[in-house]
């Protein structure tokens, strides 16, 4: 609970010779070519521009259907080599037809921890030692290639970048042009009232850092290796 906040609010503003600010005013712009950015896209065209941009942030990107993303989720698992992975707490993982994928990986030697909000220390340790984390984009960025992450008490946000691999399940149907469009939902979010995530991540493939002389380094800060399953599901 914030405390003390008016009056905080009223010295500074009694300091500046002003008011208190109770609403800000959105300025309007001459030129807002946010607005007109891919407008016109289909869902299919958002899948074809969010591929090419997968090459450029050294994200792989497959696409597949309901029916056979267990096979290609199993695929990649093993790509990346299996031993241990970690999963938000997420119904969607059953409507997606994976239950039987997940329950089988216990006789591959592949171990598999559901985030529980009930073992916060528990949830870090094994964010740190996974292998994988597997997780599901409530919106992707076809013009940035970046998925947004939702934050809540059974996804944490250790588990998005403590892995080695990040695998983000994409449902096709959720893809938007850009943030401009994401930005607008989450918008309209708290305009119904409805609560959102303490933490909306932003995660535009496995972690990029450079350094003055421009060389490139993955994986310094987060994934080192990152993979984009889109889901048609339209």
């Amino acid at each position: 609970m914030i405390q003390q906040r008016e009056a905080f609010l009223e010295n500074i503003a009694r300091q500046l010779n002003r008011p208190v600010r109770t609403a800000v005013k959105r300025p309007i712009w001459k030129f807002q070519p946010q607005h007109d950015m891919l407008k016109d896209a289909s869902s299919d065209d958002l899948v074809e521009v969010l591929k090419e941009q997968c090459k450029n942030i050294h994200t792989t990107c497959l696409v597949t259907n309901t029916a056979e993303l267990p096979t290609v989720l199993q695929n990649v698992v093993e790509e990346n080599g299996g031993r241990s992975i970690i999963t938000p707490k997420d119904e969607r993982f059953a409507a997606f037809g994976l239950t039987e994928t997940m329950i089988a990986w216990a006789s591959q030697n592949i171990a598999h921890y559901e985030w529980n909000e009930a073992q916060p220390d528990e949830n870090i340790r094994q964010a740190e030692q996974a292998n994988i984390s597997i997780t599901i984009s409530e919106m992707t960025l076809a013009e940035s290639g970046t998925a947004v992450l939702y934050s809540n008490k059974h996804n944490g946000r250790t588990m998005n970048f403590l892995p080695k691999n990040v695998i983000v399940l994409i449902p096709k149907s959720t893809i938007v042009p850009r943030i401009t469009q994401a930005a607008q939902r989450i918008h309209q979010q708290i305009e119904r009232g409805e609560r959102i995530s303490s933490c909306i991540l932003m995660m535009t493939g496995p972690s990029n850092s450079a350094d003055i002389e421009m060389v490139l380094i993955v994986g310094v800060h987060g994934p080192v290796k990152a993979t984009y399953i889109i889901i048609e599901d339209n």
